[in-house]
C-alpha cells in the first residue's frame, strides 16, 4: 500500500465532568477529569483518534500530556507516514523522556488510521482477537459506600459480577466495614481489593490479614511503588494473590518484580506504558514468568479504553478481566465523544476498522478548555 502522510494535528485539552467522587490511597478526584484528545489528519482524507488521559498523583498530567504532543512531537508526525510506526515513537521517545499517556495517546491514532486505511479492526493488527468480551469490574471508591453499595446493587441485576474495593484513604476499622457491607450485600460476588499505595511498609502485613477474612481475589499494590521489598515480602506471606500496579510501568519494571518475586499478578495500563506496544513487554515477561495479567485504568474515557479493549482482545494473559467502567458509570453522559460498548458487565470486542469509533466533535468542543 502506498504511504499514508499524516497532514495535520489537531489537540483538545478536555475536562469531563464525573458523577461522584473517587478516592483512593494516593488521593481523590471531584468534579472533573482533564484528558488529552488527539486528531491526526491524512492526505487520504483519513483520520485518527488518540487518547492520553495520565493522573496527576499517579503518572503526570494533562497539561504535560498536551505539551509534549504539541510542542515535541508535532515535528515527528506532520509529514510522516503513518505506517512508519515504530519511526514515529522512537522519534518520540528521543524527544522526550516520561510522557507515557502522551504517547500512548499518539500510538493509539496511529493504528487508528492504519486500522481505517487497511479496513482492519486494531485487534487485527495485533495479530487477531481470541475473545469477543472482556469481563468487567466497578470500583467501589465512593467515600460514601451506602451510595456505593447501592450502585453495586444495580449493576449486579445488569449482570455484573466482579468489584474491587479501594481501600487506605480511610481507617482500616472503616475498610473492613465497607468489605464486610458488601460481602452481606451483594453475596457471591468476585471481590477484589486496591490500596493504591495506601499502606506503611511497618503495617502492611497485619492489615492485610485482617483484609484476608473476606476472602478477596487479589490484594493490589498494598505499598509505595518503591518498597519492592515489602511487596515481596508480602507476596511471600499471603495467601492472598498480590497485584503490582503503581510498581510495574514498563518491562525492566516487570523484571526486576519477577526476579524479586514481588508480586503474584500484574495491572497492565497502556497509559503508564506508552501505549500497547509497551504494554506487550511487560505482557512477555508476565507470561514466561507464570505472571497473569490485569486490564487496569486510571480515568480514560472512550476513546483510550476502546484501544485497551482491542489489545486484551488479543492477547491470551488477561484472565483476570478489565476495569473499563468509567465512562459508562462515572462519567456524564451527555459529555461522552462516543459510546463504549459493554453489556450484561462484559466489555464488547468491537469489530469495525481502526478503533471503531464515530467520534461526535460537538460534543468535545463543548468540553475542551484548550486546543491547538
Amino acid at each position: 500500500m502506498r504511504d499514508l502522510r499524516i497532514t495535520g494535528l489537531h489537540l483538545r485539552l478536555v475536562r469531563n465532568r464525573i458523577a461522584m467522587i473517587r478516592s483512593h490511597g494516593i488521593g481523590s478526584v471531584r468534579e472533573t477529569i482533564p484528558r488529552v484528545i488527539l486528531r491526526l489528519d491524512t492526505d487520504a482524507g483519513i483520520s485518527g483518534w488518540g487518547e492520553g488521559t495520565p493522573w496527576e498523583a499517579f503518572s503526570g498530567t494533562a497539561e504535560a500530556a498536551f505539551e509534549a504532543i504539541d510542542g515535541y512531537f508535532r515535528k515527528h508526525l506532520i509529514g510522516a507516514d503513518a505506517f512508519r510506526l515504530p519511526d514515529i515513537m522512537l522519534a518520540c521517545d528521543h524527544e522526550v523522556f516520561g510522557e507515557e499517556a502522551a504517547k500512548a495517546a499518539v500510538e493509539m491514532a496511529l493504528l487508528d488510521l492504519q486500522g481505517k486505511a487497511l479496513e482492519l479492526p486494531v485487534h487485527q493488527l495485533l495479530g487477531g482477537k481470541i475473545r469477543d468480551r472482556i469481563p468487567l469490574s466497578f470500583s467501589i471508591a465512593d467515600p460514601d459506600i451506602e451510595a456505593d453499595v447501592e450502585r453495586a446493587r444495580d449493576l449486579v441485576k445488569g449482570g455484573w459480577g466482579i468489584f474491587k474495593v479501594k481501600t487506605g484513604f480511610s481507617s482500616h476499622t472503616n475498610d473492613l466495614k465497607r468489605l464486610e457491607m458488601l460481602r452481606e450485600g451483594l453475596g457471591d460476588i468476585d471481590l477484589r481489593v486496591d490500596y493504591n499505595q495506601g499502606l506503611e511498609p511497618w503495617d502492611a502485613l497485619r492489615t492485610l490479614r485482617d483484609i484476608e477474612e473476606f476472602k478477596p481475589t487479589f490484594i493490589e499494590q498494598p505499598v509505595a511503588r518503591q518498597h519492592v521489598d515489602c511487596m515481596a515480602d508480602l507476596t511471600a506471606a499471603l495467601d492472598t494473590p498480590v497485584m503490582a500496579d503503581e510498581s510495574v510501568f514498563n518491562a525492566a519494571d516487570a523484571l526486576r518484580l519477577v526476579n524479586l518475586r514481588a508480586a503474584d499478578l500484574f495491572s497492565c495500563k497502556i497509559m503508564k506504558s506508552g501505549g500497547i506496544r509497551g504494554v506487550q513487554k511487560v505482557l512477555a515477561i508476565a507470561e514466561a514468568a507464570g505472571i497473569p495479567c490485569y486490564g487496569g485504568t486510571l480515568w480514560e474515557g472512550p476513546i483510550a479504553l476502546t484501544a485497551a479493549t482491542h489489545m486484551i482482545a488479543a492477547e491470551r494473559n488477561f484472565p483476570l478481566g478489565c476495569e473499563f467502567y468509567m465512562p459508562s458509570v462515572v462519567y456524564s453522559a451527555d459529555e461522552i465523544e462516543c459510546p463504549f460498548a459493554i453489556s450484561e458487565g462484559q466489555v464488547i470486542v468491537p469489530d469495525r476498522p481502526g478503533l471503531g469509533l464515530d467520534i461526535d466533535e460537538d460534543r468535545l468542543d463543548r468540553c475542551t478548555v484548550r486546543s491547538a
